[in-house]
């Protein structure tokens, strides 16, 4: 089941059955410099998570899948931090298919769900300091730095974009 798809990419919720290729994911060093890197048992546990989420919000990460191979690329999608009371817009993608504007179009396709599908009013965007491809990405789809935070014990900065101040969509 596709919940969204793009001019080059299929959005699907993932689940546990993702398992494996999560961790295969988050094994790249490049990758998980800043969302970490996990073991079979804590992928599962955050997969389960993720499908929680699905199912109780309507809403959750989504495997990235090109459109003309089905290949899984990434990850992005939303997902509800309930100790800072957001939705957060999430984007990661395996190496090869960073530069090519597939983690602008993933997360442009979850935005306008969250906000024309969900009404949701803002979303928010946690990147951790110096991911500075992740920052160009919220900046492209206009997000502003908001306020400095931690999570998971490590500092980052939660930019924000309001609804009623996208520009590529208006509300």
């Amino acid at each position: 089941m596709y919940v969204i798809t793009t001019a080059r990419l299929r959005l699907r919720p993932l689940s546990t059955a993702d398992t494996d290729w999560w961790v295969d994911l988050h094994a790249d060093p490049e990758v998980s410099r800043f969302v970490g890197t996990y073991s079979r048992e804590r992928a599962a546990a955050r997969l389960r998570a993720i499908e929680d989420q699905w199912e109780q919000r309507g809403h959750g990460l989504c495997a990235v899948e090109l459109a003309a191979t089905g290949e899984t690329i990434g990850r992005s999608g939303l997902f509800w931090w309930e100790q800072f009371d957001e939705t957060e817009a999430g984007w990661t993608l395996a190496r090869p298919y960073w530069g090519h504007g597939y983690a602008t179009e993933a997360a442009r396709a979850v935005l306008d769900r969250g906000f024309d599908r969900l009404s949701l009013p803002r979303i928010t965007a946690m990147i951790h300091h110096g991911n500075d491809d992740s920052t160009a990405v919220a900046r492209r789809l206009g997000f502003a730095p908001l306020r400095e935070d931690e999570l998971f014990g490590q500092p980052l900065t939660v930019h924000v974009l309001d609804r009623t101040d996208r520009t590529d969509h208006p509300v």
